[in-house]
């Protein structure tokens, strides 16, 4: 193990034998064993998803608290901070590619499926289906035994673009704080980071009120058809990205109140600030391609 012997910061530090990959893999081993059990109407599946959980969430407390006391005590140079930069690039970048399947999804079912659907063959078997997108009427989006409920289609106004103003609004607001922190001005910092958790929250309510409004008044649900799957995945998707972003501004935010980072070393805030600006785009194509078109 690298050691710094000199006082100085390693070239590479090397941390010690560590339990906690075996026991992150342990804790994911149980999480999917109850998960499947659990979908399978099997009563302990349930106990064994709870019991990974805690071992998977204990490991990673304790695992980044051990990276941050490492961070803190100078183990970690400039070839430690860009195998950081690499790996949260590479990260973000399968996130993209994550969302990038669900967008080809919705793409794929309005351009190519629902129309080969009602083509001229299919009007035979099916002559009273309607290729069209979206649709609130049953029978139009490949239902036309009448399966699929009416329900009504997911307007950008006013709850979308509300929600956009507030993910736009929190990107400016940890661009300021990040300016803020570069210049040493913690306290300013602090507060547009806490600013910015906010808006995260608040983004969050007014989705899950949305989708109050979608089930209670809509009648759309994930059983709406493609229109409703794409929907609900799509969007329910970023959701939990959004509550991933905002636990993570938060324990930077906390980080920073207990002195944490400096103006020249901070990858820890840049690494949530990558994250949620990514966030922040992926909405604006959502409130694009799924609200509008």
């Amino acid at each position: 193990m690298s050691a710094n012997t000199h006082g100085t910061t390693p070239y590479y530090y090397v941390p010690a034998p560590s339990r906690h990959p075996a026991m992150a893999a342990l804790g994911l081993f149980f999480v999917i064993l109850g998960a499947g059990q659990w979908v399978n109407d099997t009563d302990w599946g349930k106990y064994s998803l709870i019991l990974g959980m805690i071992i998977w969430l204990t490991t990673l407390y304790q695992w980044f608290g051990d990276a941050i006391d490492e961070s803190l005590h100078g183990q970690y140079g400039e070839r430690i901070d860009s195998s950081f930069r690499w790996s949260m690039s590479w990260f973000i970048f399968s996130e993209v590619m994550f969302f990038a399947a669900f967008f080809g999804a919705l793409w794929w079912a309005r351009v190519h499926s629902v129309p080969a659907l009602g083509n001229e063959a299919n009007s035979v078997i099916w002559a009273d289906f309607k290729a069209a997108w979206p649709s609130a009427l049953a029978g139009a989006t490949a239902s036309p035994a009448g399966t699929i409920e009416p329900f009504t289609t997911m307007g950008p106004f006013w709850l979308p673009t509300i929600n956009t103003a507030l993910l736009l609004t929190s990107g400016v607001t940890i661009t300021i704080a990040h300016h803020a922190l570069r210049e040493n001005n913690r306290g300013k910092t602090i507060t547009f980071m806490w600013l910015t958790v906010l808006l995260g929250v608040v983004f969050l309510f007014c989705q899950g009120y949305e989708y109050a409004h979608a089930y209670a008044d809509l009648n759309l649900k994930l059983t709406s058809g493609i229109y409703g799957s794409t929907f609900y995945m799509l969007t329910g998707f970023h959701g939990f990205h959004v509550f991933l972003g905002m636990l993570m501004l938060l324990i930077i935010t906390l980080r920073l109140q207990k002195g944490h980072f400096s103006a020249d070393s901070h990858f820890g805030f840049e690494g949530a600030a990558w994250y949620w600006h990514f966030v922040d785009v992926v909405w604006l194509g959502l409130y694009v391609l799924v609200y509008w078109l």
